[in-house]
């Protein structure tokens, strides 16, 4: 009788466990004793009550589920009115709502980077921009992290349709993109930029909205800005945003659009509802960056090594993946939640401890948080 076919798992798992790489799940209760800093939540908005409130009423009124992909029963009202004021807010034409963030980066990379398009892509990408260049059409070139010269040599190599791809603000470090500059070079070849803001809204931009609103990008007819809703609004689910052309032919190209059930109508209402809570809010955008600098500071007058952040996310260099788990998981044995990121899952093969700054972290917890810190390293 021949062996199991997954056999080859096994091998696969030793070597996981001899490099120090195993991930495990580990569920959380609904209400954690733990001090926060490894979550999304950068405005604090996932438990808020008008959050939680709007998406118990909007599960009341439409149901558990979207019952169906968009173009079929999938599409509420509720769809609809998210859509119009997450493209009036962030400065876009128009809106198009997905099941996660990850679902409309991979719609947009693949369905505007046709047969015999150049898609070029920054070293630093997160994974889902990584694997929409994998499945778009398109040829895909990878350039050196966050370096506008390297898109504009790309582009210079390609006669056709291209498009440069990039996070806004990159989720190992923390670190900006350079907008501006990423735009001009594309512009010079007459390329298009698509960009995912998933650590940029909420967080950047007046009132919050996005590093494209902040580089004065917001609503340019060769920009397309890809958003999700799981971070700055607590909710879940994605969003693309550009000129209403882009976002028609999504409807009609995008196979992430196309095929699968629509965005549930709590994670819609709740998405709307932090959206209108952030306008009338709008320090909260402010309260997060200022929290990450201090977050930095602090530790960094501790000795250790953290990369300055240009948004809310605080990367914490550790020397080993062995040792960066352990550092995280005696921070957690001290009441304290922190990510902890190694390879594959960081572009450089450096492990880390990922800390997020939250608007409503308090001076105390933040003291406390830097203590935990500095005291298990």
């Amino acid at each position: 009788m021949a062996g199991s076919p997954f056999a080859w798992i096994d091998e696969q798992a030793r070597h996981r466990r001899a490099a120090g790489l195993v991930r495990t799940l580990r569920p959380r209760p609904a209400h954690s004793p733990l001090l926060d800093l490894a979550s999304n939540d950068y405005l604090g908005l996932a438990h808020h009550p008008e959050i939680t409130g709007a998406a118990a009423d909007a599960a009341r009124r439409w149901g558990g589920g979207a019952t169906g992909s968009r173009l079929v029963t999938g599409t509420t009202e509720l769809h609809a009115e998210l859509e119009r004021e997450l493209a009036g807010f962030c400065g876009f034409e128009s809106a198009l709502v997905f099941s996660s963030g990850y679902a409309a980066n991979l719609a947009a990379v693949t369905a505007l980077a046709p047969h015999g398009s150049l898609i070029v892509s920054d070293a630093g990408n997160h994974a889902s921009l990584i694997d929409g260049c994998r499945l778009a059409r398109g040829a895909t070139q990878v350039v050196a992290h966050a370096d506008p010269d390297a898109v504009r040599k790309a582009l210079g190599t390609h006669d056709g349709p291209a498009v440069a791809v990039s996070d806004t603000v990159f989720s190992v470090d923390g670190d900006a993109a350079p907008l501006r500059e990423l735009a001009a070079a594309c512009r010079e070849y007459g390329a298009g930029l698509i960009v995912d803001d998933a650590h940029g809204l909420g967080v950047l931009g007046d009132g919050g909205r996005g590093a494209p609103a902040a580089a004065g990008l917001a609503g340019d007819a060769d920009v397309v800005v890809t958003v999700t809703l799981s971070k700055s609004f607590g909710s879940q689910g994605g969003a693309v945003l550009g000129p209403a052309p882009v976002i028609e032919h999504l409807v009609n190209a995008a196979r992430t659009f196309i095929f699968d059930t629509g965005l549930a109508p709590a994670a819609a209402g709740a998405a709307l509802a932090a959206l209108r809570l952030l306008r009338r809010e709008p320090h909260r955008a402010g309260r997060a960056r200022a929290v990450a600098t201090e977050l930095h500071t602090r530790l960094r007058a501790e000795g250790l090594e953290a990369v300055r952040p240009d948004a809310a996310v605080v990367s914490v260099r550790a020397p080993s993946p062995e040792r960066a788990v352990r550092w995280a998981a005696d921070c957690r044995e001290a009441g304290l939640a922190v990510g902890c990121f190694r390879p594959p899952s960081v572009p450089d093969g450096i492990s880390r401890l990922r800390l997020t700054a939250r608007a409503d972290l308090t001076d105390e917890q933040i003291e406390r948080a830097v203590r935990v810190i500095a005291g298990t390293r």
